[in-house]
């Protein structure tokens, strides 16, 4: 190590002290241990270029131990993605572009959103995916790089670390190298407390290479050494094991479960700069010799980024397809593929969404992905493309087994590394397993298509365990999700045009039985999140009504018919696309001027929005063939046109009052 690394490294320490404690708030520790490991993979290790962060060939970095984002900050500060000293010195205050966790599209060179512990892992495992898909199908002059994780002892406690690492194992995903922080520190105590786990001898069960350096955190030549024997290991993904003392070496602070937070103020931070030689009375000391060595390694591999760009723009494969992956779209024209059914027919909307998949793989080329052991079951079958292994690296259908949690975690990262739009399913009462990674996706704006079936207590006899009816309201309560319940199989087309040309996320909320093919329904009408299914020139009344409750209101307005009752249907397959819609629209649809009633086997929670009254589901379903359980749960025409002249007495009497 020379000298100007160490005083580097000592420089990085200083910057981990000094914004937590401007901020009076943040986690000095990890990030003080961890910076000769953040100055070995920045200046010895990764490829990238700071001047261009989103270079599409550059290594990935993610921090999943993301509450030691200021040694993430301190290092694209120093290397020139973009951050000045000030970001540093505003580190978590409102509008920097230094949050107190790492966030993909406020920070340059930030890769993914974490926070949650464990899921910048299970991230990585999708981004290693992808990169192994893009390599495979295009080449590695187009694709050819790895994906570089900072874990803890919290990443490895959370389940969903568990589940990525065995699904990473066993797909050989030898570009993927994890550092694992061994500090013996949680916020609780010493790591005894509640954890005896031999990490090494887990991860080689679950298949992966193990690198076990000891008490090496202070070594940048040792941490090299660890690093380049993963890197050579290609047929599987590697674990390098490093004891740290965390908050090293703050003399009062260094190895205690203090350190894992705010714990170091200004006598000690002033004793620990001393300590390292650097000035003790300065914050924010970057010495200009040191910021040189470091923007100097930002742009270290700009060769390597011209040579991919003379290389990409030779490319003489398929490059329409190459553009339309990496821009996460379709081929020109891709939505002429979408097919057509007839009305009259009953389709169950997870079969046409199925369809309506596989008429879209050749025509957007990034579309890949599967189910947790449920693939058939959630129509995430993506035939005749190959299944991703350590056989078939390129394959796009992805067998996640029964893994939720790891599943939606590994989509976000497929989705943010680029190169691949994630399709992944289960049914919709286990989107609760999901949720942290739903709401990381909004959150990220990560292109995910989450497909959720087997939508409400029409399941049937699995009983409320598997019959969801608080889920639907729990995911519009999302902020960036786009949910999706379509009435129908031509519906279902629309949605999959919506997730597939819009950015962010999408839900597609799908029937496990058949509902029949409407007349009046409409797939371009979808983007607008609802509109009039039927429209009589003289109604009293509207019938509001999504996914398969869209047919029980039609149902519904011919029973109203023959007592002489006109009632509107209007389906409002996505709230999100509809609020979107001016209010003129809105009121156009709804009609604010006439009663209306919402039709859902789900919890009403919501509704009130937008209709005056509601017939849903407040209450857990039972077992039951799904029609008995829909009939006694009143979902139901007959009860439904009960509702609806109760509502329709009940604005009269208003009325003549």
């Amino acid at each position: 190590m020379t000298s100007i690394e160490r005083l580097g490294i000592n420089v990085i320490k200083g910057l981990a002290m000094d914004a937590p404690h401007a901020a009076r708030s943040g986690h000095q520790g990890t990030a003080m241990s961890l910076a000769p490991l953040a100055h070995v993979l920045w200046t010895r290790i990764m490829t990238y270029d700071a001047q261009r962060p989103d270079w599409p060939d550059r290594d990935r970095f993610v921090l999943s131990a993301g509450h030691a984002s200021i040694l993430q900050y301190a290092m694209l500060y120093l290397t020139g993605h973009g951050l000045e000293l000030d970001d540093l010195r505003n580190f978590r205050q409102w509008g920097s572009p230094t949050p107190g966790h790492p966030e993909v599209g406020c920070t340059p060179g930030v890769e993914v959103t974490t926070g949650p512990l464990g899921q910048g892992l299970a991230n990585a495992v999708g981004m290693a995916i992808a990169e192994s898909q893009m390599r495979t199908r295009f080449g590695a002059e187009v694709c050819d790089h790895r994906v570089f994780v900072i874990a803890g002892d919290g990443d490895l406690s959370e389940g969903v670390s568990h589940e990525a690492a065995s699904l990473a194992g066993h797909l050989g995903l030898g570009r993927l190298v994890v550092v694992y922080d061994d500090n013996e520190v949680t916020i609780d105590g010493g790591t005894d407390l509640a954890l005896s786990d031999d990490a090494a001898a887990r991860f080689r069960s679950y298949g992966w290479h193990t690198v076990e350096l000891g008490e090496a955190a202070e070594d940048p030549d040792a941490l090299e050494a660890g690093l380049r024997q993963a890197m050579a290991t290609e047929d599987r993904p590697s674990l390098v094991v490093v004891r740290s003392v965390i908050a090293a070496p703050a003399p009062d602070t260094a190895g205690s479960p203090a350190g894992h937070g705010y714990a170091i103020f200004d006598e000690e931070i002033a004793a620990t700069k001393t300590l390292m030689g650097l000035p003790a009375g300065e914050t924010f000391h970057v010495p200009p010799e040191v910021l040189d060595y470091y923007r100097n390694a930002g742009i270290a591999s700009q060769s390597e980024r011209f040579d991919w760009e003379g290389r990409t723009a030779a490319f003489e494969g398929d490059r329409a397809a190459l553009e339309a992956s990496l821009t996460a779209t379709g081929r020109p024209g891709w939505d002429e593929a979408l097919p057509t059914f007839e009305p009259g027919q009953s389709v169950a909307t997870r079969k046409a969404s199925n369809v309506t998949l596989q008429a879209l793989l050749d025509e957007v080329p990034g579309l890949t992905g599967g189910g947790a052991d449920l693939t058939g079951n959630t129509g995430t079958v993506i035939g005749d493309s190959g299944v991703f292994s350590t056989q078939d690296p390129g394959g796009r259908q992805l067998y996640f087994g029964v893994r939720e949690h790891a599943m939606g975690a590994v989509a976000n990262g497929m989705a943010l590394h680029g190169g691949a739009i994630p399709v992944v399913g289960t049914f919709l009462v286990f989107a609760d397993y999901m949720r942290p990674a739903v709401r990381l996706a909004a959150l990220s704006e990560a292109k995910v298509v989450f497909v959720w079936t087997h939508d409400s207590v029409g399941v049937g006899v699995d009983g409320p365990t598997h019959q969801p009816v608080e889920h639907l309201a729990s995911l519009r309560a999302i902020p960036g999700l786009r949910v999706i319940r379509p009435a129908d199989a031509t519906e279902t087309v629309g949605a999959w045009q919506v997730a597939v040309a819009s950015g962010g996320p999408t839900a597609l909320i799908l029937t496990r039985q058949g509902v029949p093919v409407l007349e009046g329904t409409s797939a371009a009408a979808v983007a607008a999140g609802g509109y009039a299914v039927c429209e009589p020139d003289d109604a009293s009344l509207t019938l509001v009504g999504t996914g398969s409750e869209v047919s029980v209101c039609c149902d519904t307005a011919d029973l109203l018919a023959a007592d002489g009752i006109s009632a509107r249907v209007v389906s409002l397959p996505s709230w999100e696309l509809f609020e979107q819609q001016p209010y003129r629209e809105q009121a156009r649809v709804l009609r604010p001027d006439l009663p209306s009633l919402a039709v859902e086997a789900a919890s009403t929670m919501g509704w009130s929005r937008w209709t005056d009254d509601a017939v849903g589901i407040d209450r857990f379903g039972a077992s039951a063939p799904g029609a008995v359980v829909m009939e006694k749960l009143g979902i139901s025409a007959s009860n439904v046109a009960g509702r609806a002249r109760a509502l329709l007495d009940g604005s009269r009497s208003r009325a003549a009052l």
